[in-house]
């Protein structure tokens, strides 16, 4: 398929701006249950979001215990070499996170960091940097894929067509085994072939699908999200054969998903936001398991739709039918697991402890 010239791409706005100041307030829904927030970015976009902002979330009413930073190319290296700049996130996120002490310790437990894998055996230098400056916290990378021919959106450069495909790229991923790294995928659901294949050849990397698989809502399907449901699905449904594939449950306050609430008269309650996102929600809780499943916050991105506390009651709405077992995994135990974190310490006759 032909390039479509810049100047006649649809340009998806940043999302991440509170809806109409986001002055809508929930109390939180079943407070002690501990929560890991496994999907958080801190960047200047978005209406700008820091150590301080997180903080003031996890304590704003539910019991979100840690946290897992996901690179967004924020605050990499200013000089060095090119491949070894994006390093620089990393230890920006370390010495935020330890300049808070004990009190907020368990802050960004976990970090995803970005490498260029189209390196191929090159990109070593830069995960073996990445380790290092983690601390202990690094965990993983994410190297994004999302596109589509109609439309550019984000803060992070466009990637090249095919590149879950591309062999420099997958000579770069079978490095992440060398160090024991997971992979998060960030694409639209036109894609979710690629991450099939991925996933199929690389049976042993643990790879993270970020926001239930991005359904898009705008361009080509912005009056027609239940055509994009129909094809997302059954992609879905495949991808879920692949035991190595978990499943971020969140981020459908991303532009691309299509819900605009810049316009209403309020910001969405919790439970209007829980009957508008349990078509994506629901069918991959049922074609992975809860235990391949974990809601995200997807902050400050996800901002855009109201409250972090809003946020976690729409996601307990959601959930609200799931046994013990089920809601452990979803709220923490899968991120757990997943990210190599410490589990939370739970009384047995309060919560099902993975």
């Amino acid at each position: 398929m032909p390039e479509i010239p810049e100047e006649d791409l649809l340009v998806i706005p940043h999302a991440g701006l509170p809806a109409n100041g986001a002055s809508y307030a929930e109390v939180a829904i079943d407070p002690d249950l501990p929560i890991i927030d496994p999907h958080h970015h801190f960047s200047a976009h978005w209406g700008g979001y820091f150590i301080k902002d997180l903080c003031k979330d996890m304590h704003a009413g539910h019991a979100v215990l840690s946290t897992v930073y996901i690179q967004c190319g924020h605050e990499y290296r200013n000089t060095g070499p090119d491949h070894l700049k994006p390093v620089g996130e990393t230890e920006y996120v370390v010495a935020q996170a330890s300049s808070l002490g004990e009190t907020d310790g368990a802050a960004v437990a976990g970090i995803v960091g970005f490498a260029d894998l189209t390196l191929g055996d090159g990109v070593d230098d830069v995960l073996s940097a990445h380790v290092a400056a983690g601390s202990g916290r690094f965990k993983g990378i994410r190297h994004a894929a999302a596109r589509h021919e109609a439309f550019k959106h984000g803060v992070l450069p466009r990637p090249p067509l095919g590149l879950y495909r591309d062999p420099a790229f997958r000579k770069g991923y079978a490095r992440l085994a060398k160090y024991g790294l997971s992979f998060d995928a960030w694409i639209y659901h036109t894609q979710i072939a690629e991450v099939v294949a991925l996933a199929q050849a690389f049976p042993d990397i643990p790879l993270i699908l970020d926001h239930v698989g991005g359904v898009l809502g705008v361009g080509p399907y912005a009056h027609d999200d239940a055509a994009a449901r129909r094809e997302w699905l059954p992609a879905m449904r495949l991808l879920a054969r692949c035991p190595n594939v978990k499943v971020k449950l969140g981020g459908l306050g991303t532009a691309t998903f299509g819900f605009d609430f810049s316009k209403a008269a309020r910001p969405p309650t919790s439970e209007e936001l829980a009957d508008l996102w349990r078509p994506y929600i629901e069918p991959c809780i049922d074609a992975f398991g809860a235990d391949r499943c974990m809601f995200e916050s997807n902050f400050p991105v996800d901002r855009s739709v109201g409250q972090y506390v809003v946020l976690w009651n729409a996601f307990k709405r959601i959930a609200a039918a799931a046994t013990p077992t089920e809601r452990s995994a979803l709220f923490y135990g899968t991120a757990a697991a997943t990210y190599k974190l410490s589990p939370p310490i739970i009384r047995e006759d309060e919560y099902e402890i993975l």
